[in-house]
């Protein structure tokens, strides 16, 4: 959704569409940030620049200065722009702008990044500017819709990702966009357009292991592999800082939930709509179903929160390699 919204604005701008003020707010920073940028580098022609586009950061500024400056008529152009970058920093005196919104200086394009909050839709200020500009609220993608978005990102720009690749970025760098998005170009100067970023590229060029990492942790208790399955946790019990037990617990849960669901589903054929997967997983789906029965899963998902109340120190002086061992041969045997 946040995406689409994102191209909506772009386009408006493009078309010479501008509102007088763009109240970028919420959770993920990364759209949020894409959005300034786009309009502090197109709006205005580096000629303008000069004179008629100012910074702000919200440590530094208080918002009278904002008002101040977005009042002033532009200078041998059309229009001024005014961006305020970390403005979550002025949550405190951010209703002052509220008259200003109610009547916006029309010349000016005012845009304010305010990070990691939201503004309460029932006050004035909201009201005000949904009524004369634009409001944006930028939410955090579920880390099991980032695959597919790294695939329509690498997509838009001509490249192509395998399924277990995009999968490793996220158990990697979790939902953070920013991040991924960093390494995602970085691949880009080394992968060519026509080749595909494959989990080999990521071990190779990002450090990520293709062979011990939770999808490969999952592969193997779906298959009933014990001895590759511990050699996987003894790997996670020597980088801790990148496999937290809390993750891998968490990881492990929601598989052994979605195995339940896919004993349920009468059209195996729907399954990856009905689980929210990509196809290319839904072979580790069928060989868990046939592995683990329902009544064996019921089991298996008990055993997960047990040792999920383990992991926090209730009830258990052991270490996270010990509990994540003991799991193992809970779910397996």
């Amino acid at each position: 959704m946040s995406l689409e919204k994102v191209k909506h604005i772009v386009a408006d701008i493009k078309k010479g569409n501008f509102k007088p003020i763009y109240f970028l707010m919420g959770e993920e920073a990364y759209y949020i940030d894409a959005l300034s940028d786009f309009i502090e580098e197109h709006v205005l022609s580096e000629e303008e620049k000069g004179f008629n586009q100012t910074v702000f950061y919200g440590r530094d500024v208080e918002i009278e200065d904002i008002v101040s400056t977005a009042k002033r008529f532009p200078m041998m152009a059309e229009r001024q722009v005014v961006i305020v970058k970390e403005a979550q920093d002025l949550a405190k005196t951010i209703d002052n702008l509220t008259s200003y919104a109610e009547n916006p200086q029309p010349t000016t394009v005012l845009v304010i990044c305010y990070k990691y909050k939201n503004l309460d839709k029932r006050k004035k200020i909201y009201k005000s500017i949904a009524k004369n500009g634009v409001i944006f609220e930028s939410k955090k993608l579920y880390d099991n819709q980032v695959p597919n978005w790294i695939r329509r990102v690498l997509s838009g720009k001509g490249y192509s990702i395998s399924p277990k690749a995009s999968q490793m970025l996220v158990e990697f760098l979790g939902n953070d966009l920013g991040k991924i998005n960093n390494e995602l170009n970085k691949l880009q100067l080394i992968v060519k357009p026509n080749e595909q970023i494959s989990a080999q590229t990521i071990e190779e060029n990002i450090g990520i292991s293709k062979d011990y990492n939770n999808f490969e942790l999952l592969n193997a208790i779906a298959h009933r592999n014990l001895k590759k399955a511990f050699g996987i946790i003894q790997y996670f019990a020597h980088n801790p800082k990148h496999h937290p037990t809390i993750v891998t617990v968490s990881t492990l849960f929601g598989f052994f939930t979605k195995v339940m669901k896919y004993h349920t589903i009468p059209n195996k054929s729907n399954a990856p709509k009905v689980l929210g997967v990509h196809p290319f997983f839904i072979k580790d789906y069928d060989i868990a179903a046939r592995n683990y029965p329902m009544r064996r899963i019921s089991q298996v998902i008990a055993s997960i929160r047990e040792i999920d109340v383990k992991s926090k120190g209730v009830g258990a002086n052991l270490t996270q390699a010990d509990l994540l061992k003991e799991l193992l041969v809970k779910v397996i045997n």
